[in-house]
C-alpha cells in the first residue's frame, strides 16, 4: 500500500509539472488554462490527502 500511495503522489507531481507547462499567466482562467490551473489544483489536493493517509497510518501502527 505503501508503494501505491508513493505512487501516486509522483503521479500526481509530475501532472503538476506538465500542467504548469500549458498555463498562460495573461489569461489565466480562460481556456486551457483554466483547465490547466483546476488540474494543478486536483493534484495538490491528491498529494494533500496522501500525505495525510500516510500520517493516519504511521499513527495507526504506533498505537497498536
Amino acid at each position: 500500500m505503501k508503494i501505491f500511495i508513493y505512487s501516486i503522489i509522483i503521479l500526481a507531481i509530475v501532472l503538476i509539472g506538465y500542467h504548469s507547462s500549458i498555463l498562460d499567466f495573461d489569461n489565466l482562467l480562460q481556456g486551457e488554462s483554466a483547465k490547466a490551473a483546476v488540474a494543478i489544483l486536483a493534484s495538490i489536493c491528491v498529494i494533500l490527502l496522501m500525505a495525510i493517509l500516510l500520517i493516519s497510518r504511521s499513527i495507526s501502527r504506533k498505537h497498536h
